[in-house]
């Protein structure tokens, strides 16, 4: 399984988080390629190489054409999301994101269900929907299948901000950080100023673990942001890597239900929950059941450190009232994503390898049905092209 894992050197923002994804590897042209199944305009991405305190990486903005316009709201972030081209599981992600940066603000502010729009102030503006989407896909551009985090830093003294001048640790911060119960470092008095932003909170604590994972590293992408300290490089780092096998007591587990008394618009729902829990594999399979009945299983596949939570997720999302589980082994080939320069541009496949050398490559979907989309060619010919060059490219 491929891993990241993020280091919290001198803080935390969209735009760092999302600076680190492309220092890390990502182009800026394939990410400029998955926001634009966002479906709006009014901004644009400025990266370019820089160095905080001798660190060295890249700093990105989001910058906003012309006026800003109206603050957006809640609703607006959402509407836009289900009304984009993005992948189910992009588009579940970052409304999860949304979903706990509008109760911290909510609890924040002491304000009721719905009222927390008028409170939105720097958030409400279309750069805070390009870094929580941007990072959220990033991540699973770069093949990153689960994010850990180091603790979380907290800046001393009092920042400013549209509501006046508020602690470094802005309070809707401190409720992203108290509600998913994410370790802390207790401010220091060298570092002064905001450290966390609301928005790189809410992303970590949403994506994240807060645990030392043990990884083969491949690349380290620094993101920068705006400020520098003398004291501290403002930086954070995106360690990107292979999961190291280590013994696990748990192992593998396979849970099944069966399920005949449900509505079916549910089950594609309840699966991209489970995939966003962590699930490795999730299907469904016909079935027969007592009297007659047509029914359909629930399969689902994941660590076995998952399994409370997976079941749990079963048992309040779906009709069952019983869950099987069983432990489960299996042969695993090693992967990787890999950008390829291709005659449609660059474009990111899947590499399968076998002791050690290449042994298929596979375009991914996505990407792929954005090309053809955007050229007017038949997907199954992009499909096909892509997967002959990167061949070409990869293969010995």
């Amino acid at each position: 399984m491929r891993i990241g894992y993020l280091n919290l050197i001198g803080g935390a923002s969209g735009d760092m988080l999302l600076a680190a994804i492309l220092d890390a590897g990502l182009s800026l042209e394939t990410l400029q390629g998955e926001l634009a199944k966002l479906r709006v305009s009014g901004y644009r991405l400025v990266a370019q190489p820089a160095e905080r305190r001798g660190l060295h990486g890249t700093n990105l903005r989001v910058e906003l054409d012309g006026s800003p316009g109206r603050s957006l709201t809640w609703h607006d972030f959402a509407d836009t999301l289900r009304g984009s081209d993005l992948s189910p599981e992009v588009r579940t992600q970052a409304l999860e994101v949304f979903a706990r940066l509008e109760e911290a603000e909510r609890r924040a502010h002491r304000v009721g269900e719905g009222e927390a729009s008028h409170h939105l102030a720097e958030l409400g503006t279309l750069d805070t929907l390009v870094d929580v989407v941007g990072v959220v896909a990033g991540l699973r551009l770069l093949g990153i299948q689960q994010l850990y985090s180091s603790a979380l830093p907290t800046g001393a003294g009092t920042a400013r901000s549209a509501h006046g001048t508020l602690p470094a640790a802005a309070p809707a911060t401190m409720e992203l950080i108290a509600r998913a119960g994410a370790p802390v470092t207790a401010p220091s008095p060298e570092v002064s100023g905001e450290l966390v932003t609301p928005t790189g909170a809410a992303i970590i604590t949403t994506l994240a673990r807060f645990q030392r994972p043990t990884l083969r590293l491949e690349r380290i992408g620094y993101g920068l942001g705006a400020r520098d300290p003398e004291s501290i490089p403002n930086a954070l780092a995106l360690w990107v890597g292979e999961a190291e096998a280590e013994p696990d007591p748990t192992g593998l587990v396979l849970l099944e239900t069966n399920i005949d008394d449900m509505t079916p618009a549910l089950f594609g729902y309840v699966q991209e929950r489970l995939f966003v829990l962590g699930a490795l594999d999730v299907w469904f399979t016909s079935i027969q059941m007592k009297k007659n009945r047509p029914g359909s299983m629930i399969s689902v596949l994941l660590p076995g450190s998952l399994e409370g939570e997976a079941v749990a997720l079963l048992l309040r999302e779906t009709s069952t009232l019983g869950v099987r589980r069983r432990t489960v082994e299996r042969y695993e080939a090693a992967r990787e994503i890999r950008e390829v320069e291709t005659s449609l541009g660059t474009l990111p496949v899947k590499v399968k390898y076998l002791e050690g050398s290449p042994v298929s490559v596979s375009p991914e979907y996505e990407a792929c049905r954005t090309v053809a989309l955007e050229r007017g060619i038949p997907l199954s010919e992009v499909l096909r092209l892509v997967e002959q060059e990167a061949r070409q490219s990869i293969l010995p």
